[in-house]
């Protein structure tokens, strides 16, 4: 048994746990969405929500219904999510199902460490453990595995080993044995420590335990490994799974689309609006030169900035909802930081600026201080009023360092005043720095996620590395909700930007 069958290069995928993800660890849907063609389009004619009170669902239809959405929704993680893993589930040990599952284990072994003890010994509840052993154990071989099968039925025969036990010759140690070299040539590279520490044990009761423990993770880890074995083939139907499971949802439920349809109606009263006021728009009242794409841009940007209290969220997007609202918490803090930054330049002088280090102090003292308290307007008050003495601070500091003339009081205050008016949405300087960053993410979703991101504007080249990983990722997630949802998009944004009987051209909500 000295040979490993689980190969040595695939370590990495079980190491999770303490990975904190960034957000260029966001997954890439541009180069993963398949192909799209006019006859796999699933049938879209179910788009209106029904008048009057909806039918009552049967048990059995409602079961139907949530199947499918876990299914949608754990084909979108498993595709998007490079890091997505299945994990033991173990309840709080102070939790109300920790205690009773505890409690019910103890009792378990505590019972099998009695029959044990016994004279002679009581091993009917050890054969039923070594049952489920071997089921376990084949069911983490492969269809290659002939002659490890082949070993296994011969050396954990049932039938055999019900007979020693009759007889009084059975040896648990050497059935253990076999089972954890087994096991060692089966696990992942990861369960290694996990299974020198079953060589140690010497208590039956207590190795039987571990080697069920042990035996879980080894069956979590072959899920895993499954999935990642699956991951080309998965995200090549993908679109096309993506598509249909919703359209099944759809068929169930037309109310499916309200919330989207709402969202797009609102993104698209907006880009009217915004035409309207261009100095290009033929008339005030003209919706000719709205066109779906500039619809569904504006409306994806709509969702960086969602207020979380409104329920209302679009349904096509709602699996991408955390992804969406770590981006926007993320971009609120970018803009923060930005407007910091520009502030002390204007006050200080690009002498300060740039002094060696400078620059990386600030703006880590800057993330510090504003991290987590840009979501509510009195955190963000009592932030800044802490950020705008260290920024002096660290001013006062680098001036004197260098040996340079210390910060006007006046320009002292004046920047005090001018960093603690930031909690305000319509400050003037985080209106701008925020108006650049919108003009710079339209921009990339504009140009494709094949396309050279757009170039930044001057206040935000101090965050650029962060903003265009951001961008990168949003476009990303952008791209493949409207490659998948395209299709389900396309009439109601007909219906919202051509009146009955208008030609429909110039429709692409790809």
């Amino acid at each position: 048994m000295g040979a490993r069958i689980w190969p040595k290069n695939n370590k990495k995928l079980f190491n999770f746990k303490g990975k904190k993800k960034t957000v260029a660890e966001m997954p890439n849907q541009r180069d993963e969405a398949a192909d799209d063609s006019p006859a796999d389009l699933p049938c879209l004619e179910k788009l209106d929500s029904p008048t009057g009170s909806p039918p009552t669902a049967s048990l059995s239809s409602l079961m139907e219904l949530e199947n499918c959405v876990s299914n949608l929704n754990l084909a979108h993680e498993i595709v998007l999510n490079r890091d997505f893993c299945f994990k033991p589930r173990s309840p709080p040990t102070d939790s109300l199902e920790g205690i009773v599952t505890e409690t019910i284990h103890r009792a378990f072994w505590d019972s099998l460490q009695e029959q044990l003890n016994d004279d002679p010994p009581n091993y009917s509840h050890a054969v039923t453990l070594l049952q489920e052993v071997k089921t376990m154990l084949q069911s983490l071989l492969l269809p290659g595995h002939v002659r490890l099968r082949s070993q296994l039925d011969e050396v954990l025969d049932m039938e055999l080993i019900q007979q020693e036990v009759d007889h009084g010759a059975l040896d648990l140690h050497r059935l253990a044995g076999y089972i954890i070299n087994t096991m060692a040539s089966l696990c992942a590279p990861v369960r290694d420590p996990a299974i020198r520490a079953l060589r140690d044990l010497r208590d039956p009761v207590e190795l039987l335990r571990e080697i069920f423990r042990v035996l879980g993770l080894m069956k979590t880890d072959m899920v895993n490994f499954t999935i990642q074995s699956l991951r080309p083939h998965l995200l090549q139907q993908a679109v096309q799974y993506e598509r249909a499971k919703f359209q099944q949802i759809l068929d169930k439920q037309p109310a499916s689309l309200d919330d989207t349809t709402a969202w797009l109606q609102a993104a698209a009263s907006e880009e009217a609006a915004a035409v309207s006021a261009g100095p290009e728009s033929p008339r005030p009242d003209s919706r000719g030169p709205v066109s779906a794409t500039a619809v569904l841009n504006r409306a994806y940007m709509r969702l960086l900035h969602w207020d979380p209290r409104d329920q209302k969220y679009p349904e096509t997007v709602l699996m991408d909802r955390a992804r969406l609202d770590v981006l926007g918490q993320r971009l609120q803090l970018l803009v923060l930081e930005a407007s910091v930054l520009l502030l002390t330049n204007a006050q200080c002088g690009g002498a300060v600026f740039s002094l060696q280090g400078f620059v990386g102090k600030l703006r880590q003292s800057v993330t510090v201080l504003l991290e987590g308290s840009h979501t509510r307007e009195a955190d963000l008050k009592g932030a800044l009023l802490g950020l705008r003495e260290t920024v002096l601070q660290l001013v006062t500091e680098a001036v004197r360092s260098h040996g340079g003339a210390a910060l006007p009081q006046e320009s002292r205050d004046l920047l005090k005043g001018q960093i603690s008016e930031l909690w305000k949405h319509n400050n003037p300087v985080r209106t701008l720095i925020g108006e650049r960053v919108q003009g710079f993410l339209q921009a990339m979703l504009q140009g494709g996620p094949a396309k050279r991101s757009p170039e930044l504007p001057a206040p935000l080249r101090l965050v650029s590395a962060e903003l265009s990983e951001l961008g990168t990722a949003f476009g990303r997630i952008v791209h493949f909700n409207r490659t998948v949802f395209g299709p389900f998009y396309a009439p109601v944004l007909r219906k919202l930007l051509f009146p009955p009987g208008e030609a429909e051209t110039g429709d692409d909500t790809r």
